[in-house]
């Protein structure tokens, strides 16, 4: 394609070569999460810079030139479907729109980046070099990094991700295989073509890009193979994924809209069943993500992100089926190994940014019958004037918040450097820091209530000196117990916050729960709001044990051993096969000095544990139960539970020390676990 380039187009191709180069290998220890989150403010800002040069070719030119493209209504169907998901369906909205996966944000700098590669008004085979180039050194790192040169070496903290087996500028080995094993194919055509053309010589170019990307691939797949099978990845099952995709068919709202963007851990919860906790991902309470790209795009997103999506891959097909007759297999082939990784990967920013850079390849090769199409605003200085200023102040707007955003993102990265390092007031400033500069981040909330909650129980602690022992009453000074008092308001108005901005996830009231729990000792209350809290995380997750096992523990803490028992009860009918739930029933049976079930509780708890690997709780479930059966023909013993140290079996306790008097609980801070 020959076309006439501006000093605009150049600066485009420019961001757009720089961008598809650097898109792979970018990545800053600077964020909480290293890769995608940048690579998310990466191509943000990208998209930003091209809208930038547009504006002020705009005010050079007096000009609004555009050219039709085949896939252009499939893409923008594709915005206009998650901007629905979002504003009808999504709890936490902002949250939504910065997501990387599927975020509003993220989709609407993928159709912009789209938009710009598929108007090249350079030759397309730069972008190409570009993304060569930075392919052969993914490949090369692959292979590097598969070893762990870094293993054994001495780093500094601030590289010591280096040393990690997983590590990789792209952030999951599962999506770096998906990039190398694209250009494995990509270079293998080349290969072949260049090898066909010139038979009677080996191209060594071609050869030279193929080999370090086809061992790098080779090697993550096996790094990824191996993993899943120990365990060290593990992806959402694809049964319970399939589960969540169809049960937003059932109501005609989400059928349409989905469940909202960002908004998928809160559907697993809902619908994963009893097999799960007989599998051996029972303790992850959720996943943020299903197993298939195409099957969250439809939890999500539902019917029409679906469609808006199907409808680009029919005329993205429809394309590559003219260049088939041709016997250019190439781009078809590509294109099917892109839709089975979106029906088999798990969603991701590498993938999305990969396939829509693909989509604009094939649109660029398009040939348009039609001519752009331009309008002169010479004669009309106040609507081209208008015009731009608009859209630099839109633009500026977005990169204003995007900026807020992303030093959000950093101050949360130096708050975890301080919890790391033991330095309690770095992490208080600067969580702090996080929430004034993005406040709608779920992440950034709960956190912030667990260091308020750190804080106060610091303080509470150096009391407990003063007493005879963590069930004596602490006596503290006037100003403690105002900085107490202030760190559980804190903590508390956090935690509503977080509950707030996602009431379906029950992990924001798991959260409140914990604590209200942990305040049971010092704040006036507080057992109410911890029981009803851990309830309505029930509600939203009914088949996760650990809830009921907490919510027991509370009861038993309260020395309520019938609703102990009750609670405990459920815990086992959800999960058999938990030794710690029998242990606490059998706990609760002691206390109400039902001896007999807490002997046959305590031995069904020896019947789950492994001789091999739970030696000490094994020797202390024998001991206990031991006592027990010494009580059997006698009544009126009261004992309590062991304090010896074990890794299952264990009574949640509330950890903070008893305050005498009891703070009293503000009543703001009571209303949002009603």
């Amino acid at each position: 394609m020959n076309h006439q380039t501006s000093p605009f187009d150049k600066v485009k191709a420019i961001i757009l070569c720089g961008t598809v180069f650097l898109f792979p290998l970018f990545f800053l220890p600077i964020t909480q999460e290293f890769y995608v989150t940048n690579k998310f403010y990466l191509i943000s800002l990208a998209a930003l810079l091209l809208i930038l040069v547009s504006i002020a070719e705009l005010f050079f030119t007096r000009k609004i030139t555009w050219e039709k493209k085949p896939f252009d209504n499939a893409v923008a169907s594709i915005i206009v479907a998650v901007a629905l998901s979002i504003i009808i369906s999504s709890p936490n909205k902002v949250q939504a729109l910065l997501s990387p996966n599927l975020g509003l944000v993220s989709v609407i700098a993928l159709g912009i980046l789209y938009y710009y590669l598929s108007r090249l008004k350079s030759p397309f085979e730069t972008i190409h070099k570009a993304a060569s180039i930075s392919a052969t050194m993914m490949g090369l790192m692959a292979i590097i990094f598969f070893f762990q040169p870094f293993k054994s070496l001495s780093l500094p903290e601030y590289l010591a991700f280096l040393k990690s087996p997983g590590f990789t500028p792209m952030g999951s080995l599962i999506d770096l295989s998906v990039f190398l094993g694209f250009f494995t194919l990509v270079f293998l055509f080349e290969f072949l073509e260049e090898r066909k053309q010139h038979s009677s010589r080996i191209p060594v170019a071609p050869l030279m890009l193929f080999l370090p990307v086809a061992i790098g691939f080779v090697l993550t797949l096996y790094t990824v193979v191996q993993g899943m099978m120990n365990q060290s990845i593990i992806l959402p099952p694809y049964r319970i994924s399939w589960y969540a995709a169809i049960e937003v068919l059932k109501n005609p709202v989400t059928a349409f809209v989905g469940t909202g963007v960002d908004n998928f851990a809160s559907l697993f919860s809902t619908v994963k069943d009893n097999a799960y906790n007989q599998s051996s991902l029972w303790q992850i309470q959720s996943f943020t993500v299903s197993r298939s790209t195409l099957l969250q795009m439809l939890a999500e997103g539902g019917i029409i992100l679906v469609v808006a999506f199907v409808l680009l891959v029919t005329a993205v097909l429809s394309e590559l089926r003219l260049h088939a007759k041709n016997k250019m297999y190439t781009p078809l082939i590509l294109c099917m190994y892109l839709l089975l990784a979106i029906v088999f990967v798990p969603i991701s920013l590498p993938l999305m940014f990969l396939f829509f850079t693909f989509v604009a390849g094939v649109a660029y090769a398009h040939t348009s019958e039609h001519k752009p199409h331009s309008i002169d605003l010479s004669e009309l200085i106040p609507v081209y004037l208008g015009t731009a200023l608009i859209s630099l102040l839109v633009v500026l707007a977005g990169g204003f918040f995007l900026i807020k955003g992303y030093v959000a993102e950093y101050y949360f990265k130096k708050s975890m450097d301080g919890y790391v390092h033991n330095n309690v007031k770095e992490l208080y400033d600067n969580q702090r820091q996080a929430v004034l500069m993005n406040p709608y981040i779920e992440r950034f909330r709960l956190s912030f209530s667990q260091t308020n909650l750190l804080i106060a129980n610091n303080v509470a602690s150096k009391a407990l000196s003063q007493g005879s022992g963590t069930q004596a009453p602490a006596q503290l000074s006037e100003q403690d117990r105002q900085t107490i008092a202030s760190a559980i308001q804190t903590a508390i108005a956090e935690a509503k916050a977080g509950v707030s901005l996602n009431s379906q996830k029950a992990g924001n009231w798991e959260n409140m729960a914990n604590i209200y729990r942990n305040i049971l000792n010092i704040a006036q209350g507080a057992d109410v709001w911890t029981i009803s809290a851990f309830q309505r995380a029930i509600i939203l997750d009914p088949q996760n044990p650990v809830y009921r096992l907490n919510l027991g523990g509370v009861y038993y803490a309260l020395q309520n051993f019938d609703e102990a028992i009750k609670v405990f009860e459920q815990a086992i009918l959800i999960k058999p096969d938990w030794p710690n739930a029998h242990y606490n029933l059998a706990w609760s049976a002691f206390q109400k000095k039902d001896y007999q079930r807490a002997v046959n509780e305590m031995q069904g708890v020896l019947s789950l544990l492994n001789s091999k690997t739970d030696q000490a709780d094994i020797q202390k479930a024998r001991n206990e139960m031991e006592e027990f059966k010494k009580l059997l023909p006698q009544e009126g013993a009261s004992a309590s539970p062991s304090a010896e140290t074990s890794k299952q079996l264990g009574i949640p306790t509330p950890p903070l020390p008893i305050l005498s008097p009891k703070l009293p609980l503000p009543e703001e801070a009571s209303q949002g676990a009603r």
